[in-house]
């Protein structure tokens, strides 16, 4: 009966303790936001300027032009960019994690988008993306 109880309050303790890194570690909206501008610039890199035009007449030979401003384009506007995500997220923090939930749609430029992210552990894990 006493390996029992044992048993029992060293799991109390245990659960306790990781209760309590969790609520420690659970990332602020801030971060969040850093996570969620890196995550959409690369998108937008990969996925969206490289659909740019490849070659235009008038400029002589210069195929990656269009992409390569747009590259660039989207490392001028993270700032707006982060603007945009802070004010369409919502965040219901639970202590131990958080739920990310942001709504993009920044038309005519890209579809709308819908992402859920949970932060746990300084880190965050997008688990629902829906393209609208």
């Amino acid at each position: 009966m006493k390996i029992l109880q044992l048993i029992t309050g060293i799991g109390g303790v245990a659960l306790v303790a990781l209760g309590g890194a969790m609520a420690l570690t659970n990332p602020p909206k801030n971060a969040y936001e850093e996570y969620a501008v890196q995550k959409l610039s690369t998108y937008l890199k990969d996925e969206v300027c490289i659909k740019a035009p490849n070659k235009l007449d008038f400029l002589p030979q210069n195929s990656e032009f269009l992409q390569n401003q747009c590259k660039s384009l989207v490392d001028t506007t993270r700032p707006q960019i982060q603007q945009i995500i802070s004010q369409k997220t919502e965040r219901q923090n639970f202590v131990i994690f958080s739920i990310y939930r942001s709504d993009l749609n920044v038309k005519p430029i890209l579809p709308n988008y819908h992402f859920e992210t949970v932060g746990i552990f300084q880190n965050f894990y997008t688990y629902q993306a829906d393209k609208q």
